[in-house]
């Protein structure tokens, strides 16, 4: 009978031991919620509980609206509570916005801690008054109509000229030296069989706290997107008869600068990996054809 026991209260041990082994670090926020208006210009309160999760370590909170970063509201020692936060000035009225909330520097970097509340509303009587204002204004402003120029018809022998310059124009791939005034360095050239790519992001080394965009041809296809061990993914289409400029743009520095992103991008058959760095001055990028 004592050895049954024994081997009852060795099961219970073991179960419970297993059990705590398998608990995952969770964030809970508790304020705010559903019920929540922040009135602007008036300071707001963070309030959040979690588990599993040391009271040393930090967490991060952001400013949501549509799934775009508006404001990162700061990092903070994990005691449940911070107040006196300001918000920016400029954020508009609207009931869409949510708080995102990231475990700093995990203990499991595969299982990271992360909290997104429910859409709450944030008014800015200011705010709205100045975009009021500049509605007005542009409704008002009569753009002059411009006199249009007689063109000349051209001669044969202008147009082919012409069109030769066009042609020749055509078949020199576009390099961007340059975008919103950051130097943009080219550091690899790959060719696909497929227009059709797929391409996976996420923070290469420690998680530090990076917000990145990807732009394709200039075109943004990731806004402000939050760097984690987490791999991003998302599909992009060449354009088939050019060099395609994928590069990434950095809007913080993270507490290691610079921002640096592992890259993966494959069409299914060859896959390609690939680290990028950039900060507030220039932007590393890549040329991509189809074959």
């Amino acid at each position: 009978m004592r050895q049954l026991h024994f081997i009852f209260l060795f099961v219970l041990s073991l179960s419970s031991t297993i059990a705590h082994t398998q608990e995952i670090s969770t964030i809970n926020i508790t304020s705010p919620n559903e019920n929540t208006i922040w009135n602007i210009p008036e300071k707001i309160t963070l309030e959040w509980n979690t588990v599993k999760i040391d009271t040393s370590k930090f967490i991060r909170f952001f400013l949501v609206r549509n799934e775009m970063v508006v404001q990162e509201l700061g990092s903070f020692k994990n005691d449940g509570f911070e107040s006196g936060i300001e918000l920016a000035k400029n954020i508009g009225s609207g009931n869409r916005y949510q708080v995102v909330a990231i475990e700093l520097f995990p203990d499991d970097k595969y299982n990271i801690a992360k909290r997104v509340t429910p859409f709450f509303t944030i008014t800015n009587a200011a705010s709205d008054e100045r975009k009021k204002k500049q509605q007005l204004a542009n409704a008002n402003t009569v753009t002059p109509k411009k006199k249009r120029r007689k063109s000349k018809v051209k001669t044969k022998e202008q147009i082919i000229p012409a069109q030769t310059e066009v042609a020749q124009a055509q078949k020199k791939p576009e390099v961007r030296e340059s975008f919103d005034g950051r130097k943009i360095s080219y550091t690899k050239e790959f060719e696909f069989d497929s227009e059709h790519i797929i391409v996976k992001i996420w923070d290469h080394g420690r998680q530090d706290g990076d917000i990145v965009s990807i732009y394709l041809n200039g075109v943004q296809v990731v806004k402000k997107y939050y760097l984690t061990y987490w791999k991003k993914e998302f599909t992009i289409k060449l354009d088939p008869n050019k060099s395609n400029d994928l590069f990434l743009y950095a809007h913080n520095l993270g507490d290691s600068p610079p921002n640096t992103v592992a890259v993966e991008i494959t069409d299914g058959k060859k896959s390609e990996n690939i680290v990028l760095n950039s900060d507030l001055q220039s932007c590393e990028a890549v040329l991509i054809s189809v074959k």
